[in-house]
């Protein structure tokens, strides 16, 4: 049994399809991060970053003590691994899909997460001339975008010749292109890859999962992104829990 930590969010998002593709049992814990949900020492024990997704595996491939994964990224890469699907372990196609998913860690998923951050903080008019952030990100997704454009040229499928943790990492971010003012039809390749992505079964159920919780900051009263602000930005270091420490 695999415990999820989620909250539905594009990072949550990944995680969610990967084991509904695989069709192994899991079990939904929620983190909800508009409520802090995430400093708590239990969960600060599984994920330091005081971020999910994270996973609690207990039932390893290898030995019999519960393994604990944070990182989408490395999650995928070890529910894939682990599961034999979704991530050829042949050298070529293999680094072929690992490209694409560090490529989706350090650069899609950020910059398109700090796009969001300014473009919230500049409709509140209260933090000064934003410009240059604002054109820095619009420039910089509208560049990611282009980027999977190119990645998709004549190809399904980002990586290996077939449908891969790489499409389904890099999904949940990509599929935001309306809220990013995007015209995807700029894009074709990534618009086609999106429409078949979306049709997909697991696709469409691990959408669903906490879908009435939260759909984005864009969706909640001024009231509670303001909430929402108060614990999501400006965060400094976490200290050592007294928890762990009593322990």
């Amino acid at each position: 049994m695999i415990d999820l930590y989620y909250f539905p969010t594009p990072n949550g998002r990944k995680i969610a399809i990967l084991l509904e593709e695989l069709g192994v049992a899991y079990t939904i814990k929620m983190v909800h991060i508009g409520q802090g949900d995430q400093f708590h020492p239990d969960f600060l024990r599984i994920s330091p970053n005081n971020r999910m997704p994270a996973i609690v595996d207990h039932a390893p491939r290898q030995g019999d003590k519960p393994v604990s994964v944070f990182e989408s990224g490395a999650i995928m890469m070890y529910l894939a691994e682990k599961e034999g699907r979704f991530w050829p372990q042949d050298v070529a196609r293999k680094y072929d899909v690992a490209q694409w998913v560090f490529w989706q860690m350090g650069n899609q998923g950020p910059k398109m997460g700090e796009h969001g951050h300014f473009h919230r903080a500049d409709a509140e008019n209260k933090y000064g001339d934003l410009s240059y952030p604002l054109k820095r990100f619009d420039n910089e997704v509208h560049r990611l975008y282009g980027v999977l454009n190119l990645g998709l040229f004549e190809k399904d499928w980002l990586a290996a010749g077939e449908y891969t943790i790489a499409d389904m990492i890099c999904y949940p971010w990509a599929a935001l292109w309306k809220d990013r003012g995007i015209d995807i039809a700029e894009f074709p390749n990534v618009q086609r890859w999106l429409d078949k992505l979306a049709d997909r079964p697991a696709m469409k159920k691990a959408l669903e999962i906490g879908k009435d919780l939260y759909q984005g900051q864009d969706k909640l009263s001024p009231a509670e992104r303001e909430k929402y602000a108060k614990i999501l930005a400006n965060q400094r270091a976490v200290p050592i829990p007294d928890a762990w420490k009593k322990a």
